[in-house]
């Protein structure tokens, strides 16, 4: 999605970030009091960078996930991905599924619809892109580090949603129902892929004098 904006404009946009506070992690205002959920990937760590496999720059499959403690109560858990160092207003959505069964805690590599792939018959919600299914990364080049918040919820119940619900959607729907959260970070980046031109161009004077 924007991968391919010139080098110049990831430098221009450098200090344009959505921001981790605009996720929906932190941004619902339910922090105090909420249980925490634990969610990693056997893909990779908290803060690390994701495979290429999973981004723009691989085959753009979804991460596999797990979570474990789940409060009490649980009737529904919904998972929203978001990139909270896209050089836009609000965070870029990734992927949103709902209605997932508190008892599954996992979701399998390219569980998640993506391009050529069909993925696990999940009720996905609308990217960024305006479709269901798995948004690969894909920070503009030059524009530095971006960070993906992999963020999990708890539902006291189980909402009707819409076929495919938008992030608006989904946050009045944590508002009402969200017992417990977690939230796992995976990092892109493109590096600057600009040449120099003193750099890579040679000298058209002598080679040697004498």
């Amino acid at each position: 999605m924007l991968e391919k904006l010139p080098d110049v404009i990831g430098h221009a946009l450098q200090g344009v970030r959505a921001g981790l506070d605009n996720i929906v992690f932190n941004s619902l205002g339910m922090r105090e009091g909420m249980a925490s959920i634990a969610v990693t990937s056997i893909a990779f760590v908290d803060h690390a960078p994701i495979p290429a496999r999973y981004t723009a720059d691989g085959e753009g499959v979804s991460p596999p996930l797990q979570w474990t403690n789940l409060p009490a109560g649980s009737a529904a858990l919904l998972l929203i991905v978001e990139d909270a160092d896209s050089p836009t207003p609000n965070p870029l959505v990734h992927a949103i599924v709902v209605g997932l069964p508190p008892e599954i805690g996992s979701l399998a590599e390219a569980a998640i619809p993506s391009p050529d792939n069909d993925g696990a018959g999940l009720h996905v919600g609308r990217n960024s892109a305006l479709q269901a299914m798995w948004l690969p990364p894909d920070p503009p080049p030059g524009h530095g580090k971006h960070r993906y918040a992999f963020q999990v919820f708890a539902l006291s119940q189980a909402p009707e949603f819409s076929g495919t619900p938008g992030r608006d959607e989904v946050f009045e729907a944590l508002r009402a129902h969200a017992i417990a959260s977690g939230l796992l970070i995976g990092t892109c980046e493109r590096p600057d892929g600009s040449i120099k031109i003193e750099e890579s161009v040679p000298s058209a004077g002598p080679l040697a004098a004498g």
